[in-house]
């Protein structure tokens, strides 16, 4: 079920985006979303968030012509009331098989409410320097976690590649002599 609504929420940040499209198409329009990607409990957020990052490199691409530039936040952990057990319910475990990684998950985040590293006031400031900025990057890793998070993606990219390079080095055409 997670995964379902996970899907859902992907759904519905397109379907919002796509009916902000056709009037974005002055210069002076911006796309953006901020999307939350440290969500390990149930796998679905996973799908989800992958399915908007994908989506949103897509998009930007695709609209970059037409003068409409998008950025993706992706923040890290804010010092906000999010995780504080007024705003936030944890849902019980649904899938056995994601028992236990759910409840370090939630453990963790509870014992970091009020600890969270990220000034919510500073990420206002920046997203306002980035939305004015000509060519906003595509996607903005949002405090020292999410510049580590980026960091460990593409390190995981990077070794990736290199553990096959030399098969994927062969695939090109021969010519013949």
């Amino acid at each position: 079920m997670k995964a379902y609504l996970s899907i859902c929420d992907f759904e519905a940040d397109v379907s919002l985006l796509l009916e902000i499209l056709p009037i974005s198409t002055r210069r002076e329009h911006r796309v953006g979303q901020i999307k939350q990607r440290f969500s390990k409990t149930e796998g679905g957020s996973y799908l989800s968030n992958g399915c908007f990052e994908g989506w949103i490199e897509s998009l930007a691409l695709e609209v970059a012509d037409f003068g409409i530039r998008s950025m993706l936040v992706e923040p890290g952990f804010f010092r906000t009331d999010l995780l504080s057990a007024g705003s936030t319910t944890y849902a019980p475990a649904s899938i056995d098989d994601y028992a236990v990684r759910r409840r370090e998950t939630v453990t963790a985040w509870m014992g970091t409410d009020g600890k969270q590293g990220g000034d919510p006031a500073k990420l206002a400031q920046a997203l306002i320097r980035l939305a004015n900025l000509d060519e906003p990057p595509t996607r903005f890793a949002a405090g020292t976690d999410a510049v580590h998070a980026f960091e460990s993606k593409a390190g995981m990219l990077l070794a990736q590649a290199d553990l096959h390079r030399g098969l994927s080095s062969t695939l090109g055409v021969t010519e013949p002599a």
